[in-house]
């Protein structure tokens, strides 16, 4: 898809982009983030004893990461287990860079 100015600019599409930004922006998120990526693929009752985080908040600020799609999730049984959603992540980040660079 090509971009330009007036489709980047819309209320909507700042809106959309600045959830994500913001989800990203919290040091928390960015913390689990690092360590769901530590552990490849971890559930989140070791996520939240590991980090030694009260379980609903841990919760909340995965919900955010997935919520913008951040980290995926993937049932096993009666256990949800996070990773990080490397090819969301790395679009974000050459965003931000192309961003900045121009």
């Amino acid at each position: 898809m090509s971009y330009t100015i007036e489709t980047l600019l819309t209320s909507k599409s700042l809106a959309v982009s600045a959830k994500t930004l913001r989800a990203l922006a919290h040091p928390l998120r960015l913390y689990l983030i690092d360590f769901i990526d530590e552990h490849g693929k971890i559930n989140v009752n070791k996520i939240y004893l590991s980090l030694k985080l009260e379980q609903s908040l841990t919760s909340q600020h995965l919900r955010i990461l997935r919520d913008e799609k951040l980290v995926l999730t993937q049932r096993e049984g009666k256990f949800i287990f996070y990773s990080v959603n490397y090819s969301r992540v790395k679009k974000i980040v050459e965003l931000v860079d192309r961003f900045f660079a121009s």
